[in-house]
Protein backbone atom coordinates (compact mmCIF):
# COMPACT_ATOMS: atom_id res chain seq x y z
CA UNK A 1 0.00 0.00 0.00
CA UNK A 2 1.19 3.33 -0.96
CA UNK A 3 0.99 5.86 1.69
CA UNK A 4 0.70 10.15 1.13
CA UNK A 5 2.06 11.84 4.25
CA UNK A 6 0.08 14.51 5.81
CA UNK A 7 1.45 17.26 7.43
CA UNK A 8 -0.88 19.80 9.46
CA UNK A 9 -1.68 21.83 12.60
CA UNK A 10 -4.76 20.22 13.89
CA UNK A 11 -6.81 17.02 13.15
CA UNK A 12 -9.28 18.89 11.54
CA UNK A 13 -7.46 20.68 8.73
CA UNK A 14 -6.35 16.88 8.22
CA UNK A 15 -10.04 15.67 7.81
CA UNK A 16 -10.78 18.87 5.85
CA UNK A 17 -7.58 18.68 3.21
CA UNK A 18 -7.66 14.93 2.73
CA UNK A 19 -11.18 14.74 2.08
CA UNK A 20 -11.19 17.43 -0.60
CA UNK A 21 -7.78 15.59 -2.08
CA UNK A 22 -10.27 12.18 -2.41
CA UNK A 23 -13.20 14.23 -3.81
CA UNK A 24 -10.93 16.00 -6.44
CA UNK A 25 -9.71 12.68 -6.99
CA UNK A 26 -13.02 10.76 -8.04
CA UNK A 27 -13.76 13.84 -9.96
CA UNK A 28 -10.81 13.04 -12.04
CA UNK A 29 -11.48 9.71 -12.15
CA UNK A 30 -14.61 8.28 -13.04
CA UNK A 31 -13.83 5.14 -11.96
CA UNK A 32 -12.63 5.73 -8.71
CA UNK A 33 -14.57 5.38 -6.00
CA UNK A 34 -14.46 5.23 -2.03
CA UNK A 35 -14.06 1.16 -2.04
CA UNK A 36 -11.39 1.44 -5.21
CA UNK A 37 -9.87 4.28 -3.16
CA UNK A 38 -9.12 2.60 0.15
CA UNK A 39 -6.84 0.17 -1.68
CA UNK A 40 -5.13 3.10 -4.01
CA UNK A 41 -3.44 4.77 -1.01
CA UNK A 42 -3.23 5.31 2.65
CA UNK A 43 -3.10 8.64 4.30
CA UNK A 44 -0.39 8.82 7.14
CA UNK A 45 1.40 10.85 9.11
CA UNK A 46 5.36 10.41 9.78
CA UNK A 47 5.65 8.06 12.63
CA UNK A 48 3.62 4.58 11.23
CA UNK A 49 0.29 3.60 12.36
CA UNK A 50 -0.55 7.54 12.77
CA UNK A 51 -3.14 9.33 10.26
CA UNK A 52 -0.93 12.58 10.57
CA UNK A 53 1.67 15.11 11.72
CA UNK A 54 1.87 17.85 13.01
CA UNK A 55 4.26 21.21 12.42
CA UNK A 56 4.09 21.58 16.38
CA UNK A 57 5.46 17.83 16.60
CA UNK A 58 8.00 17.82 13.90
CA UNK A 59 11.16 18.16 16.01
CA UNK A 60 9.82 15.48 18.74
CA UNK A 61 9.22 12.74 15.63
CA UNK A 62 12.93 13.66 14.53
CA UNK A 63 14.44 12.56 18.06
CA UNK A 64 12.50 9.87 18.24
CA UNK A 65 13.43 8.77 14.94
CA UNK A 66 16.96 9.18 15.73
CA UNK A 67 16.91 6.70 18.76
CA UNK A 68 13.94 4.68 17.16
CA UNK A 69 14.80 4.19 13.76
CA UNK A 70 18.73 5.51 13.82
CA UNK A 71 17.80 7.92 11.64
CA UNK A 72 20.69 10.44 11.37
CA UNK A 73 19.55 14.41 10.21
CA UNK A 74 21.78 15.99 7.55
CA UNK A 75 23.12 18.97 8.62
CA UNK A 76 21.28 21.68 8.49
CA UNK A 77 22.25 24.98 6.78
CA UNK A 78 19.76 27.86 6.53
CA UNK A 79 19.96 28.18 3.56
CA UNK A 80 18.99 26.46 0.08
CA UNK A 81 21.40 25.17 -2.54
CA UNK A 82 21.39 28.63 -4.14
CA UNK A 83 22.60 29.92 -0.44
CA UNK A 84 18.98 32.23 -0.63
CA UNK A 85 17.96 32.35 3.66
CA UNK A 86 15.30 29.97 4.11
CA UNK A 87 12.13 31.45 4.58
CA UNK A 88 9.46 30.70 7.76
CA UNK A 89 8.68 27.18 7.64
CA UNK A 90 11.53 26.64 4.88
CA UNK A 91 13.55 24.64 7.66
CA UNK A 92 10.95 22.87 9.25
CA UNK A 93 9.78 21.78 5.65
CA UNK A 94 13.37 20.55 4.72
CA UNK A 95 13.52 18.14 8.03
CA UNK A 96 10.47 16.73 6.99
CA UNK A 97 11.17 16.05 3.57
CA UNK A 98 14.90 14.47 4.50
CA UNK A 99 13.12 12.28 6.96
CA UNK A 100 10.55 11.02 4.53
CA UNK A 101 13.57 10.42 2.43
CA UNK A 102 15.06 8.21 4.80
CA UNK A 103 11.28 6.66 5.60
CA UNK A 104 11.19 5.61 1.75
CA UNK A 105 13.80 3.34 2.63
CA UNK A 106 11.22 0.65 4.47
CA UNK A 107 7.89 2.75 3.22
CA UNK A 108 6.14 3.07 -0.05
CA UNK A 109 5.45 6.52 0.43
CA UNK A 110 4.68 8.68 -2.82
CA UNK A 111 3.68 11.78 -1.77
CA UNK A 112 4.07 14.27 1.09
CA UNK A 113 1.20 17.06 1.55
CA UNK A 114 1.63 20.28 3.68
CA UNK A 115 -1.19 21.78 5.12
CA UNK A 116 -0.45 25.28 6.16
CA UNK A 117 -2.68 28.60 7.74
CA UNK A 118 -0.69 31.36 6.42
CA UNK A 119 -1.90 33.67 9.47
CA UNK A 120 -0.81 36.68 7.49
CA UNK A 121 2.58 35.44 7.01
CA UNK A 122 2.77 35.04 3.34
CA UNK A 123 6.26 33.62 3.92
CA UNK A 124 5.50 30.68 5.09
CA UNK A 125 4.24 29.34 1.69
CA UNK A 126 7.55 30.81 -0.20
CA UNK A 127 9.15 28.69 2.64
CA UNK A 128 7.99 25.50 2.16
CA UNK A 129 8.30 26.46 -2.03
CA UNK A 130 11.81 26.20 -1.41
CA UNK A 131 11.91 23.28 0.26
CA UNK A 132 9.79 21.56 -2.66
CA UNK A 133 12.34 22.82 -5.17
CA UNK A 134 15.21 21.49 -3.31
CA UNK A 135 13.60 17.93 -3.29
CA UNK A 136 11.53 18.06 -6.39
CA UNK A 137 14.29 16.12 -8.61
CA UNK A 138 15.66 13.72 -6.11
CA UNK A 139 15.61 10.19 -6.09
CA UNK A 140 13.31 8.21 -5.12
CA UNK A 141 10.75 10.23 -6.72
CA UNK A 142 8.41 12.07 -4.33
CA UNK A 143 5.08 14.48 -5.21
CA UNK A 144 4.94 17.56 -2.50
CA UNK A 145 1.81 18.95 -2.63
CA UNK A 146 1.20 22.35 -0.76
CA UNK A 147 -2.35 23.88 0.64
CA UNK A 148 -1.70 27.31 2.18
CA UNK A 149 -4.91 28.92 3.36
CA UNK A 150 -4.92 32.11 3.42
CA UNK A 151 -5.77 33.29 6.13
CA UNK A 152 -7.11 30.28 7.88
CA UNK A 153 -8.48 26.64 7.26
CA UNK A 154 -12.18 28.43 8.49
CA UNK A 155 -11.69 30.44 5.15
CA UNK A 156 -12.01 27.35 2.80
CA UNK A 157 -14.51 26.13 5.27
CA UNK A 158 -16.75 29.84 4.32
CA UNK A 159 -16.05 29.51 0.78
CA UNK A 160 -17.95 26.02 0.64
CA UNK A 161 -20.74 27.36 2.89
CA UNK A 162 -24.10 27.75 1.25
CA UNK A 163 -27.18 28.38 3.29
CA UNK A 164 -29.64 25.41 4.06
CA UNK A 165 -32.91 27.47 5.17
CA UNK A 166 -34.00 31.01 5.79
CA UNK A 167 -31.90 30.86 9.43
CA UNK A 168 -29.23 30.90 7.67
CA UNK A 169 -29.95 33.45 5.24
CA UNK A 170 -30.54 35.59 7.98
CA UNK A 171 -28.01 35.60 10.13
CA UNK A 172 -25.15 35.19 6.79
CA UNK A 173 -27.36 38.50 5.53
CA UNK A 174 -26.87 40.16 8.79
CA UNK A 175 -22.96 39.28 8.81
CA UNK A 176 -22.64 40.54 5.16
CA UNK A 177 -24.44 43.79 6.66
CA UNK A 178 -22.02 44.29 9.42
CA UNK A 179 -18.92 43.36 7.30
CA UNK A 180 -19.95 45.74 4.20
CA UNK A 181 -18.88 42.12 2.07
CA UNK A 182 -19.71 38.56 1.68
CA UNK A 183 -17.62 36.45 4.47
CA UNK A 184 -18.24 33.44 2.15
CA UNK A 185 -17.11 35.26 -1.08
CA UNK A 186 -14.60 37.15 0.03
CA UNK A 187 -12.88 34.81 3.49
CA UNK A 188 -9.67 36.32 2.84
CA UNK A 189 -10.64 39.64 4.43
CA UNK A 190 -11.25 38.25 7.24
CA UNK A 191 -7.68 38.58 9.17
CA UNK A 192 -8.43 39.55 12.25
CA UNK A 193 -6.63 37.45 14.99
CA UNK A 194 -8.54 38.76 17.99
CA UNK A 195 -11.47 37.04 19.35
CA UNK A 196 -12.95 40.56 20.90
CA UNK A 197 -14.31 43.68 19.96
CA UNK A 198 -13.70 45.42 17.62
CA UNK A 199 -11.89 43.04 15.68
CA UNK A 200 -14.26 39.96 16.56
CA UNK A 201 -16.12 40.30 13.65
CA UNK A 202 -13.33 40.00 11.32
CA UNK A 203 -12.38 37.02 12.93
CA UNK A 204 -12.48 34.23 10.33
CA UNK A 205 -13.04 31.50 12.78
CA UNK A 206 -16.12 33.32 14.75
CA UNK A 207 -17.99 34.12 11.79
CA UNK A 208 -17.83 30.20 10.71
CA UNK A 209 -19.23 29.89 14.17
CA UNK A 210 -21.55 32.21 13.60
CA UNK A 211 -22.87 30.66 10.42
CA UNK A 212 -22.27 27.14 11.37
CA UNK A 213 -23.51 27.16 14.82
CA UNK A 214 -20.17 25.70 16.24
CA UNK A 215 -21.81 22.37 14.64
CA UNK A 216 -18.92 20.74 13.26
CA UNK A 217 -21.30 18.37 11.10
CA UNK A 218 -22.78 21.18 9.18
CA UNK A 219 -19.14 22.73 9.12
CA UNK A 220 -18.12 19.65 7.28
CA UNK A 221 -20.68 19.95 4.81
CA UNK A 222 -18.94 23.26 3.67
CA UNK A 223 -16.18 20.82 2.10
CA UNK A 224 -17.73 17.38 1.77
CA UNK A 225 -20.85 18.60 -0.08
CA UNK A 226 -20.53 21.82 -1.94
CA UNK A 227 -19.87 21.57 -5.37
CA UNK A 228 -16.06 21.70 -6.37
CA UNK A 229 -16.57 24.13 -9.09
CA UNK A 230 -18.13 26.15 -6.73
CA UNK A 231 -15.28 25.78 -4.68
CA UNK A 232 -13.07 26.68 -7.29
CA UNK A 233 -14.60 30.02 -8.30
CA UNK A 234 -14.68 30.98 -4.62
CA UNK A 235 -11.32 29.43 -3.28
CA UNK A 236 -9.03 32.11 -5.67
CA UNK A 237 -7.98 34.12 -2.94
CA UNK A 238 -8.00 31.54 -0.23
CA UNK A 239 -5.27 29.33 -1.63
CA UNK A 240 -8.00 26.57 -2.02
CA UNK A 241 -8.11 26.90 -5.62
CA UNK A 242 -4.39 26.14 -5.83
CA UNK A 243 -4.28 23.64 -3.49
CA UNK A 244 -7.37 21.62 -5.68
CA UNK A 245 -4.95 22.55 -8.29
CA UNK A 246 -2.28 20.75 -7.09
CA UNK A 247 -4.01 17.71 -5.90
CA UNK A 248 -5.15 17.45 -9.61
CA UNK A 249 -1.66 17.55 -11.12
CA UNK A 250 0.66 15.63 -8.50
CA UNK A 251 -1.77 13.27 -6.65
CA UNK A 252 -3.22 12.64 -9.52
CA UNK A 253 -0.18 11.45 -11.89
CA UNK A 254 0.58 8.88 -8.75
CA UNK A 255 -2.64 7.44 -9.45
CA UNK A 256 -2.22 6.54 -12.82
CA UNK A 257 1.63 5.24 -12.85
CA UNK A 258 0.52 3.20 -9.77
Amino acid sequence: MIEFIVIVESGADARTATKLAERVLKEKFDWLDDDILQHCFQWTGLEEGTEFSCWRDIIKIIDDAKSQIKYKPSRFLGHDSKGVPLKADGAASIKILNLVRFLQKTRQIKAVIFIRDLDNQPERKEGIEQARSEHINKTSKLEIVIGAADPKREAWVLNGFIPFNQQEEQILEEIKNKLSFDPCIESHRLRATSEKEPERMRNVKVVVEQLTGNDMEREKQCWEDTDLKHLRERGVDTGLTDYIQEVEERLAAIILSD
